[in-house]
């Protein structure tokens, strides 16, 4: 069970920062209506409004390198928790920006899972 966790968290992880990286608009293909995004303490619901907060960041190109990942069951919803930190680099900047961001994966009628919860925060410090 618990290896099939971090199977599933890490599969995740690799291909939402591979499309937030490379084609930022296919995100919306991971929410629903509804699921929620919490992005740097604004939150937003629904497939529409995540994708637009998401899509009308201010940066363009980015890439995200990974330093954790650390995958739980949700129990109840037979769903899985990741946790995410690593780093945001923006095009054109010197420096990366550390972050943290947190999703609840829900299983589908299909066999994938979809993002109910999303809480992203960058660390300053």
């Amino acid at each position: 069970m618990e290896e099939q966790v971090e199977l599933v968290g890490r599969a995740f992880v690799d291909h939402y920062y591979h499309l937030f990286d490379n084609d930022r608009c296919s995100l919306s293909s991971l929410y629903q209506q509804t699921s929620m995004l919490t992005f740097e303490g604004q939150m937003v619901h629904g497939v529409e409004d995540i994708s637009l907060k998401l899509n009308q960041l201010p940066f363009g190109q980015c890439q995200h390198e990974i330093s954790t990942i650390d995958s739980q069951p949700s129990v109840s919803t037979g769903g899985v928790m990741v946790f995410v930190s690593g780093s945001l680099r923006l095009t054109g900047e010197e420096h990366s920006l550390r972050f943290s961001q947190m999703f609840h994966l829900i299983p589908t009628m299909q066999g994938s899972f979809f993002v109910q919860n999303d809480i992203f925060r960058l660390n300053y410090g």
